[in-house]
């Protein structure tokens, strides 16, 4: 069994495909079906499913994906703590981020502030919901990510406080408010989001006895702000996900407040790689930057 092999499977599962698994490790497609076939050879047992979706894992192949995580990230940070990477100048490092909230108004500031100290370092970054990257974390397929804390699972870099907002067209008779009573939603006509935020909405809602009239359900915050606009219904998202501003509609506050917190996180940071630590100390040194207009950034000892 080899680094190359575990890599093969580690594409495999992540690209669902063995044309895009090549591409990304910059090989061939048959040198990766002759990398899985050796590797299935040693342990006699089959670890891909090949069908016409994809590839996808058998049993065996998920049990031996979260191993095959945790060797590679352990090279990697020997790697890194050694030759030239030892000095932090070269690697690869692997980050998870959740929609407009961490991938517009976090990961830009933090990104170019690391890569001027560190511009021969890879950053790779993948986007998915942040219930998506709570698993990347547990499965160890990226080593940091932005989260909703808290969450006792990870050790957690708190960055920056953010709320939930109604969205309501421009002439709603309830945007004349500054602040929307929670329970004022109940019975309206609403889109919900299905990505980022969206499984905690409902819950937020009925806790103070609001219960929308849910009639869609959107992943896309353009479509729920075009649904918005034109009367159809009302919503509720966080303010970090939403533009500055959208013709046609307005933000209103949540009364009472409803809060969210963002932050980095990892499963621990006294094992994070050399290049994932200075990411973190980098964004520790940004959450201490003067807040932005939409958000209060949390200060640290």
């Amino acid at each position: 069994m080899t680094l190359s092999q575990l890599e093969v499977l580690i594409a495999l599962d992540e690209c669902r495909s063995f044309s895009r698994a090549a591409m990304r490790l910059g090989t061939t497609q048959s040198a990766v079906s002759h990398a899985l076939r050796a590797l299935e050879g040693q342990f006699a047992v089959k670890l891909v499913l090949r069908n016409a979706a994809g590839a996808s894992m058998t049993d065996a192949g998920e049990r031996l994906l979260l191993r095959a995580r945790e060797m590679t990230a352990l090279a990697a940070t020997m790697t890194q703590e050694l030759g030239d990477a030892r000095q932090l100048k070269t690697g690869t490092l692997r980050i998870g981020s959740f929609g407009p909230t961490s991938t517009m108004h976090l990961l830009p500031p933090c990104l170019a502030a690391f890569k001027q100290s560190h511009p021969a370092v890879q950053v790779r970054i993948e986007e998915e919901s942040d219930e998506v990257i709570d698993q990347w974390l547990l499965q160890k397929r990226v080593e940091i990510g932005y989260v909703i804390v808290p969450d006792e699972r990870f050790e957690v870099l708190p960055l920056v406080q953010d709320e939930f907002v109604v969205i309501l067209p421009v002439g709603h008779p309830l945007a004349a408010l500054p602040a929307l009573p929670i329970n004022a939603i109940d019975g309206l006509d609403f889109v919900l989001s299905e990505a980022g935020g969206g499984p905690v909405i409902l819950p937020l809602l009925q806790r103070h006895d609001a219960r929308p009239n849910v009639l869609y359900h959107f992943t896309q915050i353009v479509s729920i702000l075009e649904f918005v606009r034109r009367g159809l219904a009302v919503s509720v998202a966080a303010r970090l996900a939403l533009p500055d501003e959208h013709e046609g509609v307005v933000y209103r506050s949540l009364s009472p407040t409803q809060p969210r917190t963002v932050g980095l996180a990892c499963l621990e940071v006294g094992k994070l790689s050399p290049l994932a630590r200075a990411f973190w100390d980098v964004a520790k040194a940004q959450a201490k930057m003067p807040g932005t207009k939409k958000s209060g950034r949390l200060d640290f000892p």
